[in-house]
């Protein structure tokens, strides 16, 4: 697993962006289409505004989402809108190129159609992740156990709102050729901290003994030490 500590989170953006981009022309060159799952949070919605001003064959972009808030499909808060304004609307991409989560079913049936179109889907070229203060990933939240063969999951009783959510599970975060994380900000500080000591946080179960690139900023460095992979 790689560590690159970066200036701050413009920084970290402008990384993240590259990193998709050189993502994106290997997977297209070696398999003729680019799989990505993405990620909610303003580091990634960032990267996303970087992301829109690149040159790319988006023709052959697939784009997934690694979790999503059950709230109307319109909402302002989904993490589908968020994209959607940041980069999808922005970009040529056909509307059966994106693949949104129909969170506004309720949890326990959009879960249900999700994992049907995640295990056709897999494995993925690159899964975008990002890091809570309580070491959470997508809506994988700590306290609760992870089944190892969960392709997607409902959420309930999530400790931010909106309550319910849909969330990939770790098969379906793990099925992917490579995992971006991105961490900025000192309240992330902990949670890598944790990480680098094996704590058995939601973030670090999802990367266990897979291709990991950490992308975090200075103020949320943990310290120098050896990463637990």
């Amino acid at each position: 697993m790689a560590w690159r500590v970066l200036a701050d989170a413009d920084a970290v953006a402008l990384a993240a962006a590259r990193l998709m981009i050189q993502a994106a022309a290997e997977a297209i060159e070696q398999r003729g289409r680019f799989r990505l799952v993405l990620a909610g949070g303003r580091t990634p919605e960032a990267a996303y505004r970087l992301l829109a001003h690149q040159v790319s064959d988006w023709a052959r972009w697939e784009c997934y989402f690694g979790d999503e808030r059950c709230l109307p499909a319109d909402h302002a808060e989904r993490n589908s809108q968020m994209a959607e304004r940041a980069l999808l609307s922005r970009v040529p991409l056909a509307p059966g190129q994106v693949h949104p989560i129909a969170a506004e079913r309720g949890a326990e049936e959009a879960a249900a159609a999700y994992a049907r179109i995640i295990r056709a889907a897999a494995p993925f070229d690159l899964v975008l992740l990002g890091v809570g203060e309580d070491g959470h990933t997508a809506s994988l939240f700590p306290g609760r156990p992870l089944d190892p063969e969960a392709w997607v999951i409902p959420v309930h009783d999530a400790p931010k709102p909106p309550p319910d959510r849909v969330s990939l599970g770790l098969r379906g975060l793990q099925s992917s050729r490579q995992l971006l994380v991105l961490a900025t900000g000192a309240g992330k500080r902990e949670a890598l901290r944790g990480w680098r000591a094996g704590a058995a946080l939601p973030i670090a179960q999802v990367c266990r003994d897979r291709r990991v690139t950490l992308l975090l900023d200075e103020a949320a460095d943990p310290g120098a030490g050896p990463a637990v992979s």
